[in-house]
């Protein structure tokens, strides 16, 4: 059984009889199941099952609730989400291509998948292909609502079978699609059957072109394809073949540019030295080569050697045009050759990490309008001139700032706010949602003291079965994190818990710690800080810059990295965005940890010897 399939459109279709959903960037394929492990196919009828067993995993604990359907097949994509409306394909495509079944279980560990359904075929033995679409959008909707599970796309949860949503404004989903950077958008008749193994005009796609400036420098006239390149740290660097969207007179003249102009360098290539600049279509790149690459036109006014590396990452990931950049060339953080619009790249890369830590809580920003080091002022209000589409909250005379997306992330990387502050808890509720101690060692030099304290922590938190967190401060220090179920203990509560680490570590290790708040009276030691857990306080947010002149992060961690061998200084922004890409996010499960924590039975304890204590 092979799919239906889409075909191309350069415009988006209008009118009434449409509905519109995101095209995500994955593996085409078909979830069969009949018994209690299902079965994925690919497009050409290759079996993938045994490549994604995070699916099949989640399948088989929902195998009772939808069981009364089956046999059922279901129509969809598998994809490794950045965000609600973003899918990565290399990461899929890394998958497809593993063999070892250790190697599977550890990249399904640490980059899990999504499948994503968008069309219910058959569901207890009945066909359902010769229906409209709507009724079996909503047939699918029945299902998953029943079976309880996701009826629209959220790139955080652990739900690894979801629905897709579908818009009946395309405009607007186009505008999400752009906004997070997908790879486009796809139209379907709403009273469109589904046909096997069918390129049909009924579902139509329209892709997000990314255009990316390279320059030609190899032509080969035994295929007939052309080369170009940017340059990468003044050696240029390959990244397309094309030959795709040129018309014949284009082609004509670009050979007789190579073969009157060149130098033949073996029987079929000619080469050209760096010159003449081409635009690339393309929409995205493998960390290769540009994805589904085809001209453009040419631009004979760029400049060879501005067709960089930094260049095409920055056309890979445009600036929203909501979002009005002003002064892009700004040096940020001088000392490490960061400028403003590399400061937004950095934003746009992590926003999808960053944002679930800043989404309805009161925000306090620091802002460098010079950059770094230089005049810097914090921020609660929103000032006169933020734009509508930023959400505040106000609380009697500040209007704060709710950073609730990518836009807002990115207006306020443009007012070049380097750190953002949050409180421990969100708007919908007075108690905190994260207990979370600060390391702070007395400087630099004494950082392990911060390591030491932590793994001692993590000692403790595992005693009690109570799952931990750990970041950098992108200061000297250490923070250690333990989510909490929402809107359950006041701050009252946690600091029974609070202080009682910390005195126990004091207790342990008194020339080491010191929950002394008078810095003069420290002596050189940490200072483990549990009375800024509280309402009205605020700590770095994971993933956020500080105004040092390094340009450090606070960067969560995994466990295993707190040892002698982490600094402070290991995780500024370039690093950041390199770790990123390598390994998954140390903190991915944070809330879903929360609403699983048992911190009721640490509490209990808590109060029953703090209760005996008073009675002796």
């Amino acid at each position: 059984m092979k799919p239906m399939r889409l075909t191309d459109a350069n415009k988006v279709p209008q009118g009434k009889e449409w509905i519109y959903e995101t095209k995500y960037d994955g593996f085409r394929c078909l979830l069969i199941w009949d018994g209690e492990t299902p079965t994925l196919k690919s497009r050409n009828n290759k079996e993938l099952t045994h490549l994604f067993p995070e699916i099949i995993q989640f399948c088989t604990t929902i195998y009772k609730r939808i069981q009364p359907y089956l046999p059922l097949t279901l129509d969809g994509e598998l994809v490794y989400l950045r965000n609600d409306f973003q899918s990565e394909f290399p990461i899929v495509q890394t998958r497809g291509r593993m063999r070892s079944e250790t190697n599977i279980a550890e990249h399904a560990k640490q980059f899990p998948c999504h499948y994503i359904c968008f069309d219910l075929l058959s569901v207890k033995n009945e066909d359902l292909t010769n229906m409209p679409l709507t009724d079996r959008k909503k047939e699918l909707l029945k299902l998953f609502t029943a079976a309880g599970i996701s009826t629209a796309v959220q790139y955080k949860s652990k739900t690894r079978l979801q629905a897709i949503e579908s818009f009946t404004d395309n405009e607007l989903l186009w505008h999400k699609m752009i906004v997070h950077n997908g790879e486009g958008m796809i139209a379907k008749k709403k009273a469109s059957t589904w046909v096997e193994d069918t390129r049909s005009k009924q579902w139509v796609k329209v892709k997000n072109w990314r255009y990316v400036h390279v320059m030609l420098t190899k032509y080969d006239k035994k295929n007939g394809f052309f080369t170009g390149a940017v340059y990468k740290e003044d050696a240029l660097k390959e990244v397309v073949t094309f030959l795709h969207g040129l018309d014949a007179d284009e082609v004509q003249t670009l050979q007789n540019l190579f073969l009157s102009n060149g130098q033949q360098t073996s029987r079929n290539i000619w080469q050209l030295p760096p010159s003449i600049c081409v635009q690339i279509a393309c929409i995205g790149f493998d960390g290769k080569h540009l994805r589904e690459p085809r001209f453009h036109k040419f631009d004979l006014e760029m400049n060879a050697h501005k067709c960089d590396w930094n260049q095409m990452l920055r056309q890979l990931l445009p600036i929203p045009k909501s979002i009005a950049i002003t002064h892009p060339d700004k040096p940020v953080w001088p000392e490490m050759d960061i400028q403003k619009e590399s400061y937004l790249y950095y934003l746009q890369n992590v926003a999808s990490l960053m944002l679930p830590f800043l989404r309805n809580r009161h925000l306090t920003v620091i802002r460098f309008p010079h950059g770094v080091p230089g005049e810097m002022f914090y921020q609660k209000n929103a000032p006169d001139y933020t734009p509508d589409f930023i959400s505040t909250s106000r609380v009697d005379d500040i209007n704060y700032i709710l950073c609730n997306d990518i836009e807002a992330l990115l207006w306020l990387g443009n007012q070049l706010a380097l750190e953002f502050h949050i409180p421990f808890q969100t708007i919908e509720t007075k108690k905190p949602t994260e207990i979370v101690f600060d390391l702070d060692p007395p400087s630099v030099e004494e950082f392990s003291l911060a390591v030491e304290a932590a793994i001692r922590m993590k000692l403790i938190f595992d005693k009690f079965e109570l799952e931990s967190f750990v970041k950098t401060s992108g200061g000297k220090g250490l923070q250690v994190y333990i989510p909490l179920p929402f809107n359950r203990y006041t701050y009252e509560d946690t600091r029974l818990f609070t202080k009682f680490v910390c005195d126990f570590l004091c207790e342990q290790e008194p020339n080491w710690f010191t929950t002394e708040r008078l810095k003069k009276n420290r002596n050189n030691k940490l200072y483990l800080d549990y009375v800024q857990h509280q309402e009205g306080k605020t700590i770095i947010a994971p993933y956020s810059p500080r105004g040092n002149e390094r340009g450090l992060v606070a960067t969560p961690l995994l466990w295993n990295e707190v040892n002698s061998s982490l600094k402070p200084d290991q995780f500024p922004i370039p690093a950041v965005l390199e770790r990123i890409k390598r390994q998954s996010d140390p903190f991915g499960d944070f809330f879903d940890a929360g609403e699983k924590q048992n911190f009721e039975s640490v509490y209990r304890q808590l109060k029953e010897m703090l209760t005996c204590t008073a009675i002796r």
